[in-house]
């Protein structure tokens, strides 16, 4: 279980997330929903020790992130919202690197690269060097990349953008059969569909505060004559103004 606890994040006078309080459950997956600077990849940041906190704790089944930073993060695996990373490594040297900073025996990453590459169609392509892919191409390296060490933890944010399909659907099924096994998938996103097809809950935020937890169920039950992105779009949008014409 993963817990937020009055965490409040400042970058100088802007107030990037205001007493976040969030607890995410095991064998879930975890829908961070928000327009851009709503928080959620503060929140992410915050979660894989990228960034520290401004006020309040985090917790992982009941480890405080601060004083157990190095055990938690072998427990989590991150795509960030950027491939662009590692550009002189081969899709091969940047998975190896992966498995040997999780402590992964090189058997064991040898044959999750093997499998995963299969997946992912980057057989043929892991000896390139990742600046020459394509941003999909990219967005799958990392993605194995995070999934060699195949920890309890999947951390992904914006995971999807940039995958052709068939890789955006194993993924997906990669997501389902993580929560299955008991394990957690946190995840951010923009698409409502792909939102409602994955989570089991989601965290709205606007403005670095959570407006709405629960399951997608619980949301539109509470708006029943309305479509998902219209309940959105109301919870997170931007307010129409009345009377923008009046200055034109």
């Amino acid at each position: 279980m993963i817990q937020f606890e009055q965490i409040t994040k400042r970058y100088g006078e802007v107030l990037a997330l205001d007493n976040l309080n969030l607890t995410i459950e095991n064998g879930e997956i975890f829908g961070l929903i928000g327009h851009n600077g709503a928080g959620k990849t503060t929140a992410i940041s915050l979660l894989t020790s990228i960034i520290t906190p401004s006020q309040g704790k985090i917790t992982v089944d009941g480890l405080e992130l601060e004083k157990n930073r190095e055990a938690i993060k072998k427990r989590i695996a991150y795509v960030p919202d950027s491939p662009d990373i590692f550009l002189n490594l081969t899709a091969y040297e940047y998975w190896h690197f992966m498995g040997s900073i999780y402590g992964v025996p090189k058997e064991t990453v040898n044959q999750r690269i093997q499998q995963l590459a299969e997946l992912f169609d980057m057989t043929s392509r892991q000896h390139e060097a990742i600046d020459n892919f394509s941003h999909g191409m990219r967005q799958k390296t990392i993605v194995i990349g995070a999934l060699v060490p195949n920890p309890d933890i999947w951390i992904l944010d914006e995971p999807l953008t940039g995958l052709d399909p068939q890789a955006s659907y194993d993924l997906k099924q990669l997501m389902k059969e993580q929560a299955q096994a008991g394990n957690t998938v946190i995840f951010s996103t923009h698409v409502l569909a792909v939102a409602e097809q994955l989570c089991d809950r989601i965290a709205i935020l606007r403005k670095g505060k959570i407006i709405f937890v629960g399951s997608l169920e619980q949301l539109k039950s509470h708006y029943p004559d309305k479509d998902l992105e219209t309940i959105y779009l109301e919870l997170a949008g931007r307010q129409v103004q009345e009377k923008a014409g009046d200055d034109l």
